[in-house]
């Protein structure tokens, strides 16, 4: 790997968006494909974020640094892009269910899974049953990710995924849920496919349910 690509992959480990962008620029400036900047610069420093978060070598704050800073500098390379098939590793589409207003944790999942190259729709937080039902109908996820941080809006998980299966669709989507509260136990208990404690095993999970 060219050393502009390793410094690029540890200043997004760093999370230092400036240099990263700065960066970026050096790696298209020296003729680097933008797919290698990509995948070898700033991915791969977010897969290391990835582990250490998981391992819990960094904290929260950090972490949404980090992919702040690979986000700045992938809205460089993004546009030399056009015209060229991305790859996706899948679609997501990721909320917080009705009555529940928390949103530090999904938006993390949602940033480590666009780092690993899955295409996410973030609806946001206080979603109903029907808005989600509404949503998949619309964007056709490989995927649906359902977070809940209050004991009280749980059940909203399980009735989004009965309005799953009864509508007929509930065996065209992978459902997996994540929260404080949220266990195994209970991701078993209402059907889900499966439960991530934190940003880094949700990656894992998802690429794990659609290999």
């Amino acid at each position: 790997m060219s050393n502009v690509l390793e410094e690029l992959n540890q200043k997004v480990i760093e999370g230092k968006l400036e240099i990263v962008q700065e960066l970026t620029r050096q790696a298209i400036a020296e003729g680097h494909d933008p797919e290698e900047i990509i995948n070898q610069g700033l991915i791969m420093g977010m897969n290391v974020v990835g582990v250490r978060f998981k391992a819990g070598d960094m904290y929260v704050p950090e972490v949404l640094m980090c992919a702040r800073a690979m986000s700045g500098g992938m809205e460089i390379v993004k546009p030399l892009l056009m015209g060229k098939e991305i790859v996706s590793a899948g679609k997501v589409l990721i909320g917080t269910v009705k009555g529940d207003l928390h949103d530090i944790g999904k938006n993390l999942v949602a940033m480590l899974l666009e780092s690993v190259g899955f295409n996410v729709i973030n609806l946001g937080t206080d979603i109903t049953t029907e808005q989600f039902i509404q949503a998949i109908k619309e964007h056709k996820p490989d995927v649906l990710g359902l977070s809940a941080l209050l004991t009280t809006t749980m059940l909203g998980m399980k009735d989004i995924i009965d309005q799953l299966v009864e509508e007929g669709m509930r065996d065209e989507i992978k459902v997996i849920i994540g929260g404080a509260p949220i266990s195994q136990e209970f991701s078993d208990e209402i059907g889900a496919d499966g439960f991530a404690p934190d940003g880094a095993s949700a990656t894992e999970l998802c690429q794990k349910l659609l290999a």
